[in-house]
This record gives C-alpha cells, structure tokens and sequence, in this order.
C-alpha cells in the first residue's frame, strides 16, 4: 500500500519499535495530524477477552469531559411528556410510531438513537436497520431511559458509546487534533478509566494486550498498555 508524502513525513516522528506513555502518544498524534481538515483522533484497544462468551463482552458508554468535537444529531422515540423533555433538552428528530416508519423508510439522519423502556416493543422492529449501524437502543449504553432529557444532554455533551468488535477491540473517537495533547489526554483517561472498569470477572490473565493511537490520516502510534494497567498477576 503507497502512502502520501505527508504520511511519509509523519511516520519519520514515530519509532515503531517504541511503546510510548499516553501524554507523549498523544502529542505525536498532534503533530502528524497535518490533513486540511481537523482530524479525528481515535484509540484502537486490543482486549484480551474472547467476544464470542457471553460472560466476556465488553460494553459501555462514557461522557468525555472535553466532548468529541462532532456535532451529534439525536433521535429519540418517546410520547407524552417524554417527548416534550426530549425536544427541551435539544433532540432533533422526536416521535414514536411515525418516527419508526420514517426509519423503515430509510431515514437515518441521525448519529445517536434514544428510546423510553415503553417505547421498546415499537423500536425492536427496526432491529435489523439500527442494529448494524450501532444505533440500536441499549440499557447498558444508557441509551433506554426513563430520563430522556438527561440521556439527550449527554450525548450532546460528548457521551460515546465502547463495545467490542468481533476482533476483539474497541475502536473509539477521543476528540479532534485541534484539542491538542491535554485535552486529548483527558478524554484518553476518562474512557480508558472506564474500560478497565469494565474488565468482566471471567477474565484471565492480561486484560489491555495493546493500544494504539491514531488521526484519521496519520500513522499509528503504539502506547504501553502495562502502564494502563499495571503488569500482569
């Protein structure tokens, strides 16, 4: 695979044999973010876990305090009162019934879908259209929740969703280049916080095998996940 000039450039700041602390990863991201627009920065964490047990997911979400730096469009199946908050607390698009045949259709001009725990025998018929594109409802994602309004406010506010994917590793977005290193560092330690958190009790042995940083044009940069962590027991 041939890479730009820029990229080229940008892998001569990294030593690829080098596991780098946190803070130092993330001010090379920094610097190897030099694409026209603000790139994302993202984090790739290699889990120890096996996805395909039941006992062994791994799977949350977390407000970043220094948010994404995207502008989240929400949806939010709800009635009543309900739907009142929603639209109060900022949602764009609010309904129930209606709302789920303009999904059926193929509406999908949102990035975050929230639903009331009433609202879920509606909302599962459009498992095979939400599901895929990670958009489905979930409790442990806060995601169906009585409190609509405050579901609404933090994912506006930069909640982010962490799952494992089939290869056994959580893909997440900390935050755009333009941050800079601090506040990339911050929302780095508040989801990691969190991930470890998640460790599931039927876990053996080493929990975070690898983490890599990465811009969304830049090369990767690989981070001491024993510093994470701690060593292994």
């Amino acid at each position: 695979m041939k890479h730009g000039k820029k990229y080229v450039e940008s892998t001569k700041l990294i030593d690829k044999a080098k596991l780098y602390d946190a803070p130092e990863a993330l001010e090379l991201a920094v610097k190897t973010a030099t694409a026209k627009f603000d790139e994302t920065v993202e984090i790739h964490v290699r889990l120890g876990v096996d996805s395909r047990h039941a006992d062994q997911q791994v799977r949350g979400a977390v407000v970043l305090p220094n948010g994404t730096g995207k502008k989240v469009r929400v949806a939010v199946f709800a009635k009543g009162e309900d739907a009142k908050a929603a639209e109060a607390a900022g949602a764009e698009i609010v309904g129930a019934e209606d709302l789920v045949q303009q999904v059926q259709g193929g509406m999908m001009d949102f990035d975050v879908c929230i639903a009331t725990p009433s609202m879920m025998g509606l909302v599962g018929r459009l498992g095979k259209v939400l599901g895929p594109r990670g958009l489905m409802p979930s409790p442990k994602a806060g995601t169906v929740t009585p409190d609509v309004a405050k579901a609404v406010t933090e994912a506006k506010a930069g909640k982010i969703e962490y799952r494992l994917d089939k290869t056994n590793i959580i893909h997440c977005p900390i935050g755009k280049a333009s941050f800079g290193a601090e506040k990339l560092n911050e929302n780095f330690d508040t989801l990691m916080e969190a991930i470890i958190k998640a460790k599931p009790v039927a876990m053996k042995g080493q929990y975070i095998k690898s983490c890599v940083i990465a811009t969304t044009m830049g090369p990767g940069v690989k981070v001491n996940a024993n510093k994470l962590t701690g060593p292994v027991a």
